[in-house]
Order: C-alpha cells, then sequence, then structure tokens
C-alpha cells in the first residue's frame, strides 16, 4: 500500500476530488495548509505599498491506495489539479506498513 500526500492550489481542489471520487477513490482526508516552494511567495500591491506573501495557501489531499492503483491515481492527480503555472503543487509517496479498520477490525488492502 501507498500514501500519497498532495499539496495543490486551493481553487483546484473541487476539481481534484470530483476527479478522484470519478476514479473511485472513495476515502481521502483534506486540510488547508501552508507553505512555500521554489518561488519564495507572492509579490502583491495594496494602495501603492507592496509587500510580500511567504506562505501561500494550499490544500493537503492523503489518500492510501493499493500499490496496483498508484500510477492510476497519480495521473488523476496530476491531470486534475495542473495549471501550468509555478505553484501548482507537489505529490509524495510513500509506504505503509500496515492499515487497520478501526470498525471492523480488518487489516491491508481490505481495510482501505
Amino acid at each position: 500500500m501507498k500514501r500519497i500526500v498532495a499539496v495543490i492550489r486551493e481553487e483546484m481542489f473541487e476539481n481534484v476530488k470530483t476527479a478522484l471520487l470519478s476514479a473511485g477513490c472513495e476515502g481521502m482526508n483534506v486540510s488547508k495548509v501552508k507553505g512555500m516552494g521554489k518561488q519564495m511567495g507572492v509579490k502583491e500591491s495594496y494602495r501603492g505599498s507592496s509587500h510580500c506573501i511567504d506562505l501561500i495557501p494550499k490544500t493537503r489531499v492523503e489518500l492510501i491506495v493499493n500499490d496496483e492503483d498508484l500510477d492510476r491515481v497519480i495521473d488523476v492527480l496530476i491531470e486534475s489539479a495542473r495549471t501550468g503555472e509555478v505553484g501548482d503543487g507537489k505529490i509524495f509517496v510513500s509506504d505503509v506498513e500496515e492499515v487497520i479498520r478501526i470498525r471492523t477490525g480488518e487489516h491491508g488492502s481490505k481495510a482501505v
């Protein structure tokens, strides 16, 4: 099993959620986060003065998928979150040793 963490633009979340649900991904955790990448924030002007916003609001989507679904889910994330501009986000993939469904006690891929 794999854990996918995608940090995406806030405005792309509904598009990503719809695409994931259409692809059969039923479970996800979502949270609002702030962060910065290579662009080191954005410069904005307000009433003649400019200032830098270094931590940009993003949405973090976390999924646990079976190994055989990994490439398909990553493709869905990329296609639905991409704008082609700097700041589209990142996808992180890591191994998951065990998953246990609390309600039933099921283990492994049955619990995903």
